[in-house]
């Protein structure tokens, strides 16, 4: 800006210049005319008044002054080289000095695109490159079974300005941030997956693994490439075709062998790499992002799959029935299996309540038993007991009739007779008629009314007892 500002007043100065000799040149023509008597021309008016010298001096101090200043932009690192052969590092933004050198601008981080273009020509177009974002083609690459695909990368690269004497070097020896992307950090991205590419096929990528190709390949720009080595693998192996639980195994009529790539190692297992062509870890350039984006894979192996696609799909439809008929089979089976259960546990049940009703039974008995012994122990205990007391009794009477009875309780005892009978006799209740037969005297009724008392005075006696 202050250039084209120097520019303009130096053309402003000029322009100044010729309008004054213009001024000039008509001031002698009419000189002229009055001393010669002819008609005086126009008079001329210069617009621009001021000395010519001071835009002209003004102009190229502003020029110089351009030289001595430049404005850093954020998230840019400069590296600012002088007249005289000393340079420095600029990361911090605003307005700087250069004293009139030059100034090489490397983004922070660089983001560096592989665009796959539509087929057709039409949707998808190649933005242009700014600093710090460059984008381009993608090119077709060769996977290790020969089918070709274009693939889209995303990386972001980033410089160091940790190290200044790291960062000098890179500028001095780069020049320009365009010539070290394209110069140094495209061609380590083209080898890094020429390199992931001949170490996978086609289908081994559709097949899953699309993460371990972006290992290898952001591996590979991080470490260095890798070196690899050729080795024939013989396909004797059988194809094992589906995915589900029941799946079936081809064998190859002829074994073949096929050319391949693997990762070259020392004898210690570790990896070996290309470290003289990989030059973005000696100017510190890092990666902070390197991923595939998209594959487009070549129409004959587009074919290709569709046709696996349909194979399958029958496959699968097939082992799906297969595994109906399979599951159907074990339904049944299984069915017959519980069927056999149930009655096995009904019988159990049935075993086992018989097993306890009889256990019971037992139990039962076996306690009647206990208390049937207990009663008839009782019994006997009962048995001994009246034995006892009526020998006892029996040893008291003998006792007594042995001792005999005094007249005071022979007395006693006639007098509780009498007195009891006499009770008796009063409660007793006599048949209102007695008929006799036989021909017998007063004698014989007398003893049948006797009789007829006696027996009705010993039942009350025993109620009463």
């Amino acid at each position: 800006m202050l250039t084209i500002i120097g520019i303009l007043l130096i053309l402003l100065g000029i322009a100044a210049i010729a309008l004054r000799k213009r001024e000039l040149d008509r001031n002698a023509d009419t000189s002229e005319a009055i001393r010669t008597s002819r008609p005086a021309p126009k008079p001329f008016h210069n617009p621009l008044t001021f000395k010519p010298t001071w835009p002209i001096v003004a102009g190229v101090l502003v020029i110089m002054l351009n030289g001595f200043f430049f404005w850093a932009e954020a998230g840019t690192a400069y590296a600012v080289q002088y007249p005289w052969g000393g340079d420095k590092m600029v990361k911090t933004q605003g307005l700087k000095t250069k004293y009139w050198g030059r100034t090489i601008a490397l983004s922070y981080e660089i983001s560096i695109k592989d665009i796959i273009p539509d087929r057709n020509g039409e949707g998808k177009e190649i933005p242009k490159n700014d600093l710090g974002t460059y984008n381009r083609t993608a090119s077709q690459w060769e996977f290790a079974d020969a089918i070709k695909a274009d693939i889209a990368t995303a990386v972001v690269v980033g410089v160091s300005i940790d190290d200044e004497d790291q960062f000098l070097r890179m500028a001095d020896r780069n020049r320009s941030e365009q010539k070290l992307i394209s110069g140094r950090v495209m061609p380590n991205i083209d080898a890094a997956l020429k390199n992931t590419c001949k170490l996978m096929d086609a289908q081994d990528y559709i097949s899953g693994q699309a993460s371990e190709f972006d290992r290898y390949f952001r591996d590979q720009l991080e470490n260095g490439t890798y070196l690899v080595e050729e080795y024939y693998q013989e396909q004797d192996e059988p194809e094992v075709i589906g995915d589900t639980m029941i799946v079936r195994a081809i064998q190859p009529r002829n074994a073949t062998k096929q050319k391949r790539y693997r990762i070259k190692r020392d004898g210690q297992g570790n990896i070996l790499r290309d470290n003289k062509s990989n030059t973005l870890s000696q100017y510190g350039v890092r990666i902070y992002q390197a991923q595939v984006t998209g594959i487009d894979w070549e129409s004959s192996f587009d074919e290709r799959l569709q046709l696996q696609k349909e194979q399958v799909a029958q496959t699968q439809l097939e082992k799906q029935e297969a595994e109906k008929e399979f599951y159907r089979a074990k339904k049944e089976v299984a069915k017959g299996e519980s069927d056999k259960a149930a009655e096995r546990a009904r019988l159990e049940k049935e075993q086992i309540q018989q097993t306890i009703e009889a256990e019971t039974r037992a139990k039962v008995a076996e306690q009647d038993l206990i208390a049937e012994k207990k009663r008839y122990e009782v019994e006997q205990f009962k048995a001994k007991s009246k034995m006892v007391e009526a020998d006892a009794t029996y040893y008291e009477n003998s006792k007594r009739v042995a001792a005999g009875l005094t007249p005071q309780e022979r007395a006693q005892l006639e007098k509780e007779i009498a007195i009891g009978v006499a009770e008796q006799l009063k409660q007793l209740t006599l048949p209102s008629t007695v008929i006799t037969t036989g021909g017998g005297g007063g004698k014989d009724q007398a003893s049948l009314l006797e009789s007829l008392i006696g027996a009705e005075l010993a039942r009350k006696m025993m109620a009463g007892n």
